[in-house]
């Protein structure tokens, strides 16, 4: 063993002087390559399993469970957050992410293995656990690896990450379900995530803070989990049911009421798992804020868009990922663009505050559609949005780390991505029932306005919820699924009217969808005065030391008292004993 270099004549350095431990260079990227792959495993089952899960429905059986396949991920890899960032503060980052990736491949090789729809739930619930890791430890290595103003050079990929993983993972999807078979799909993460983790073990320090205590908060893990699981759980059911249902309100009620109790417990816990009193820092309780609201409004954006490129523009599942392309291309540059003007101007809020106005004036731009709306016009208009969705996903993680002291980063980069899920989440039920309002309400207005009789509109508008559900689903022949609405006495004298009827039906989808957009601008506009309050703390220029408003991580005195540092040598690089 031997001590980590220091200068002669001074004392070893300790985790407040250099959280990095003195890797070089280039072992810091290799890790942030690593951490990169992890977080793309991450995020392309978000995007890749979704093209494949009508096939493995045909083949596994089990059709009304197919949103429980998303849904128990989801709930997994949400809840699990907050517990992966607060145990890394702890324990470390290293075998905390370690544990994730491994949970995740481990869920992975078992879901390709199912033989029917409660295997695949089960183990899609497993791949979850380990995904909460994915995010964000991923984030807080950044912030242990790098000083705040170099984050925002590395930061930016993290947002192309995302916006790269929307491009491959449909693609991926589609492909591998066709030649392979949907097993693939996941298989895939296998290879991927080892050389993740062999990186990682060889490269990354096992950090662990000498002040940390250990006394965690199971009575506020405890109600965390269950309100989180209620309030998730009657989100995802207002797809198929109504807000004052018991599977929907009453399940959201128990979780705010849950959810009210666990903030007593955290209020009084000694190490809570959300340490309440970050949110006294006004940087960063209006960066949480903001962030939730962006979500909410970036979420209905991404969920309806490719709808509309398959049901009005006519475009397959497979092309309408290719539509989506400028709004990912102005998320990916910009978000990297934003992070590297961070780094040399060590200025935040600007580049935060023109990113939400351009994605205002985007989704603005969008409530314009019409369902003959030129298509270079809405790919315009996506990169407007994209352009001021992208600083929000790298930025306001270098403004919340900055922010908080060293010892408390795995936390608070984690409540930016548990504020980000369920912003997420909240935004797309809310969206989803505006858009099914509006669209019941429009088809009869734009019916009319087509210039069809009174009698043939009646018979659309009396058709019922569950049979326009059915006709604006994407796929099949618009015009043979109206004719198949109308009894066969009739039909006769519909089947002239057919493309008014079309034309009637896209307009009315189409303006339902734009009604998602102006929420969004709502929301958007509400993120920007959230983001106002900002503080515009000067971001540190060296590793460890807290910020100027907030108490040290470690005094001088704590800093000398503490056991040195030692740090072995494997492969060439330091792990930290």
């Amino acid at each position: 063993m031997e001590s980590f270099p220091a200068e002669e004549g001074a004392r070893t350095p300790s985790l407040a002087d250099d959280p990095a431990l003195g890797l070089s260079q280039r072992a810091k990227l290799e890790i942030l390559g690593a951490v990169m792959l992890a977080l793309f495993l991450g995020a392309l089952d978000q995007t890749i399993v979704g093209t494949a899960l009508p096939r493995i429905v045909t083949e596994l059986g089990g059709n009304e469970y197919y949103n429980w396949v998303f849904t128990i991920y989801l709930l997994t890899s949400t809840i699990t957050v907050p517990f992966y960032g607060k145990l890394s503060d702890i324990y470390g980052r290293k075998p905390l992410l370690m544990i994730g990736v491994t949970i995740f491949l481990v869920g992975s090789a078992l879901s390709g293995l199912s033989q029917n729809m409660g295997m695949l739930i089960l183990f899609r619930g497993i791949q979850g656990l380990g995904a909460g890791s994915l995010f964000p430890i991923s984030l807080a290595v950044i912030g242990d690896l790098f000083t705040p103003q170099e984050r925002g050079k590395y930061q930016g990929l993290f947002g192309a990450v995302f916006g790269l993983s929307s491009i491959i993972g449909p693609f991926a999807g589609g492909f591998l379900t066709d030649t392979v078979g949907w097993h693939w799909i996941f298989y895939v993460n296998i290879p991927i995530g080892i050389v993740s983790l062999f990186v990682l073990a060889r490269l990354l320090p096992t950090i662990k803070r000498p002040d940390a205590t250990r006394n965690l908060d199971f009575l506020g893990a405890g109600f965390f989990t269950v309100a989180i699981s209620a309030l998730l759980i009657g989100l995802t059911n207002k797809q198929t049911a109504d807000w004052a249902t018991p599977q929907v309100g009453g399940l959201i009620g128990i979780g705010l009421l849950l959810g009210a109790v666990f903030l007593l417990i955290e209020s009084r816990a000694k190490e809570p798992i959300i340490p309440l009193g970050l949110f006294r820092n006004r940087t960063y309780a209006s960066s949480m804020l903001s962030t939730f609201l962006v979500s909410f409004g970036f979420f209905g954006a991404i969920v309806f868009l490719p709808r509309w490129f398959q049901f009005v523009a006519g475009s397959s599942a497979r092309d309408s990922g290719l539509q989506i392309l400028p709004l990912l291309a102005g998320l990916i540059v910009s978000s990297i663009v934003a992070g590297i003007l961070v780094s040399r101007t060590g200025r935040y809020k600007p580049i935060i505050l023109t990113g939400l106005a351009s994605m205002t004036v985007g989704l603005a731009l969008m409530t314009q559609l019409h369902a003959n709306t030129e298509l270079p016009i809405v790919w315009l208009w996506m990169f407007v949005a994209g352009a001021g969705i992208g600083p929000t996903l790298s930025v306001f993680t270098i403004v919340v780390q900055n922010a908080v002291p060293f010892r408390q980063l795995g936390v608070a980069t984690s409540n930016l991505t548990f504020f980000r899920q369920i912003g997420g989440s909240v935004g797309l039920a809310i969206t989803g029932t505006i858009f099914g309002t509006r669209l019941l309400e429009e088809i009869p207005v734009q019916l009319t306005a087509a210039g069809l009789p009174p009698q043939a509109v009646d018979q659309f508008s009396g058709a019922g919820t569950e049979a326009m559900d059915n006709l604006v689903g994407v796929g099949g022949n618009l015009g043979a699924q109206i004719l198949g609405l109308v009894p066969e006495a009739f039909r006769s004298l519909i089947e002239p009217m057919v493309p008014a009827i079309v034309g009637g039906i896209h307009e009315a989808f189409t303006i339902a969808v734009t009604a998602t957009f102006q929420i969004g601008i709502v929301t958007t506009i509400l993120a920007f005065v959230a983001a106002l309050a900002l503080k515009e703390i000067p971001l540190r220029t060296t590793m460890g030391e807290a910020a100027p408003h907030v108490a040290p991580t470690m005094s001088e005195s704590d800093a000398a008292a503490a056991p040195p540092v030692t740090v072995s040598r494997l492969g060439g690089a330091p792990t930290v004993d």
